[in-house]
Order: C-alpha cells, then sequence, then structure tokens
C-alpha cells in the first residue's frame, strides 16, 4: 500500500497551496496583508500566533513550496542552540545555489530560551534567513523584544463554522481513502462544537468515526454517534496537546464558579501535564481582573505577585504559589462590572466615532490655545470641598451616558454609596 495512505488523515489532507487552505481569509484571502507578501515573492520574517489546529505549520509549507527556498524546520521543544546554529550554517551555504534566502521555520518558538532566541538575532537580521515562528503564547510576552521588532505578527484565528464544513465536505471527496466511501454529515452540530474552530479535531473526529465504521456501506455522521465515539476514546481527537486549551478553560471556568476543589484539580492536570508556569499564571491574572474586578482588587494583586514570583523560582515550588492563588481566587467575591464597563464603553466608540474633547477638558500650553477657549470653565476638583465637584466629562453627543454598573457585592455597594453621595441625581448609580 502507498505510504500515504497510512498517514493521519490530517496528514493525507494537508493543503499544498494557498487556494486549498481553508479559513484566515483575514490573512490569505483576496488581497489580503500575507497572501499579497506571497505572491510578490518578497517576504520578510513574521510570526504566526495562534491557537492550536489553525494551519500555522501548513501555511508556512505552503510559503516556502510557492516561493520555492530551501526550508528548514525546527521544533522549539528538542531543538537546542546548536541546531539552531547549524541550521544558519546551512542557509549561509545554500545562498550560494539561490539569492533568496532560505526560510526556517520554528514551531512554538514560544519554548525557545532567550539563549535559543538570541541566536537568532544576527541571521534575521544580516537576510540569511527569513524566519517563521508559530506559536499558541503572545509573543509580547514570550519572544524576547530585539527578535519580535525584527518580525510581523500575524494573528490566525479559530475556524469559523462555515470553514469546518468546507472542510469536511472537501475530505470526503478528495481524500484517497474516504472518496471511495459513501459518508454523509446528517447532523453537525456535535461535530462542530467538539472541534471547537480546530481543523486538526475536526478531522481527526471524523476518522475517528469512520475508523469505527470502517466495514459499513454508508456512514452517517450524527450528533449522537459523534458524542458516543468521543466518549469511548477521549483523547482520539486529541492527539498533538490540544487538550492544553479545553483544561485551562475547565480551570478557568471553576475559578469564576467559586469552586476551589474544581479548580485546584484542573491545577493538579496542567502541572502534572507539564505545562508552562507562566501560563497558567498570565490565565490567574487575567481572571483576578476579568472575574473578580471590583468586588475584590486585591486578587489581582495576588495574581500579578504570584506571576512574578513564578518567574523568580519556577518548578517544582511554584506549584504552591500557583495554589495559593487559584484557591484565593475560586473563594474570592466576583464581579465583571470592569470588564462589561470597558467593552460597552468600546462599543460606544466604535457607534459614535471620533468625538471631540469638550473644550473645558483641553489642556492650554499655548497662548492660541488659551484664546480659543481651551481649558476655559474647567474645575479644579481640589479646590472644592470634599475635593470633588460636578461637571460633565463626557462629550456631549454622550452626556450622562453610563458604562459602569456596579454590581451587588460589599466592596463595590461601598463605592456605590461614594458615589451616589458625590453625584446625587446627576448619575444613576
Amino acid at each position: 500500500m502507498d505510504a500515504n495512505l497510512i498517514q493521519p488523515l490530517a496528514e493525507r489532507v494537508r493543503p499544498k497551496t494557498l487556494d486549498d487552505y481553508v479559513g484566515q481569509k483575514h490573512l490569505v484571502g483576496d488581497n489580503a496583508i500575507l497572501r499579497k507578501m506571497i505572491e510578490s515573492g518578497r517576504i520578510s520574517s513574521f510570526i504566526l500566533w495562534g491557537p492550536p489546529g489553525v494551519g500555522k505549520t501548513t501555511l508556512a509549507g505552503i510559503i516556502a513550496k510557492k516561493l520555492n527556498r530551501a526550508f528548514y524546520t525546527l521544533s522549539a521543544i528538542s531543538s537546542g542552540v546548536k541546531d539552531v546554529r547549524e541550521v544558519i550554517d546551512k542557509a549561509k551555504g545554500a545562498r550560494l545555489f539561490n539569492p533568496e534566502p532560505p526560510i526556517l521555520f520554528i514551531d512554538e518558538i514560544h519554548r525557545f530560551s532567550k539563549a535559543q532566541q538570541d541566536s537568532l538575532l544576527g541571521a534575521v537580521e544580516q537576510g540569511i534567513i527569513v524566519l517563521i515562528g508559530a506559536t499558541t503564547e503572545n509573543p509580547s510576552f514570550e519572544v524576547i523584544t530585539p527578535l519580535l521588532s525584527r518580525c510581523q505578527v500575524f494573528v490566525l484565528k479559530y475556524q469559523e463554522d462555515a470553514d469546518l464544513m468546507e472542510l469536511a465536505q472537501r475530505v470526503i471527496k478528495e481524500d484517497k481513502i474516504l472518496k471511495e466511501k459513501k459518508i454523509f454529515f446528517d447532523e453537525t452540530d456535535a461535530l462542530i462544537r467538539f472541534a471547537s474552530g480546530d481543523a486538526r479535531k475536526l478531522l481527526n473526529i471524523i476518522e475517528l468515526v469512520i475508523n469505527a465504521e470502517e466495514n459499513s456501506d454508508e456512514i452517517h455522521f450524527t450528533n449522537e454517534k459523534v458524542t458516543n465515539r468521543l466518549q469511548e476514546n477521549p483523547n482520539a481527537y486529541d492527539k498533538n496537546g490540544e487538550m492544553h486549551y479545553d483544561i485551562i478553560s475547565a480551570f478557568i471556568k471553576s475559578i469564576r464558579g467559586s469552586d476551589p476543589d474544581g479548580a485546584i484539580y484542573w491545577l493538579a492536570r496542567m502541572v502534572d501535564g507539564g505545562e508552562d508556569p507562566k501560563f497558567i499564571a498570565r490565565r490567574l491574572v487575567i481572571s483576578a481582573a476579568e472575574d473578580i474586578g471590583l468586588a475584590n482588587p486585591n486578587a489581582l494583586l495576588l495574581a500579578n505577585a504570584c506571576f512574578d514570583t513564578i518567574h523568580k523560582i519556577g518548578w517544582p515550588e511554584g506549584r504552591i504559589v500557583l495554589a495559593e492563588t487559584t484557591i484565593y481566587l475560586a473563594t474570592s467575591p466576583k464581579s465583571n462590572s470592569a470588564y462589561l464597563s470597558i467593552d460597552a464603553a468600546l462599543r460606544n466608540v466604535k457607534e459614535t466615532g471620533n468625538l471631540s474633547v469638550p473644550l473645558h477638558l483641553r489642556n492650554a500650553p499655548t497662548k492660541l490655545m488659551e484664546n480659543l477657549d481651551y481649558g476655559k470653565e474647567y474645575k479644579y476638583s481640589h479646590d472644592y470641598p470634599g475635593h470633588f465637584v460636578i461637571q460633565e466629562f463626557l462629550p456631549k453627543k454622550i452626556s450622562k451616558t453610563q458604562f459602569w454598573l456596579p454590581q451587588d457585592n460589599p466592596a463595590e455597594n461601598k463605592l456605590t454609596e461614594r458615589m451616589k453621595s458625590l453625584w446625587g441625581n446627576h448619575k444613576k448609580y
């Protein structure tokens, strides 16, 4: 049998051209920025940032093939500084035969140490290689500033439901094995839900269901069948670490739901699985701001202290710091009023555009501005009793709009009472 036929489905149907590539239209659709760069034949170093299974590795391979460049690949999990230097030496040799710089693709570049990333700097800066990095983590945190400043960052998104179904229909028609079978998608809700925007998960689920019925003349996908197959094989659609995202989701939801036992259990799963402690600590900082917020502002201070401490001590003692912070956040009162308020304000900004700053709130550093009434009639709060005076701080068009809606918890109740005592009937607290 042809070796290609015994590869996993995800490998058999890996796209070879941009036209076969599903999703990420904001990057590779008609006239999109990355597609135009590729078609011009001139690319600079960049980093692909996005969740697993959205096509980062595939896209790097398509680019190398399209540009007919030498293509080297390293995994940050198994490669060291020595491996990086060897590839750079090979790239210098390849330039003798092709004036265009080879492409070096580094998967999971966020796992590279500072020393490993430093070893790339000179080659990237001198144009010896074009670096394409792939990461599931925010490059701002995980890629050293000198290297990040020499790379563009392109954000890949979870696949849309329509993109996933386009892929599903394509593979049953074009794959060498599947096109010989009669496959029907009678129901797709469970298939799409379990795939969670991840194309590789989708293909693994399809393969799992089909393999379970390999002797059937017809294979019909239903919600019940997909759910049952995954319950029987809980790891079958999670072969390459995608459970990382499912577990962090369960972890954060346990904290949000004020269940310290659930939160500690999912923390233990991540610790046991070798998760990066900085990844967990960052999520705790986000949870402290998003889910606890003003109900207990000390949560953010503790989460930030946890993040700093993890950078200093790492494993194994870091597990204790993470556990302390996790329990504190899970047992804290919850409020998302700050989170809702900034989102409400952002929606308002998109709807109303760039409203002018009222004259009394403008600064007047020059005589001309002063003559134009910049800053006129502004009331300096400290000149008034209680360091407060009623005045308008919003543009006229949205005057009296209220973005922060305090929630019912002891800490915010105190803030509400203070706002009522200051603003009276001028604001609806």
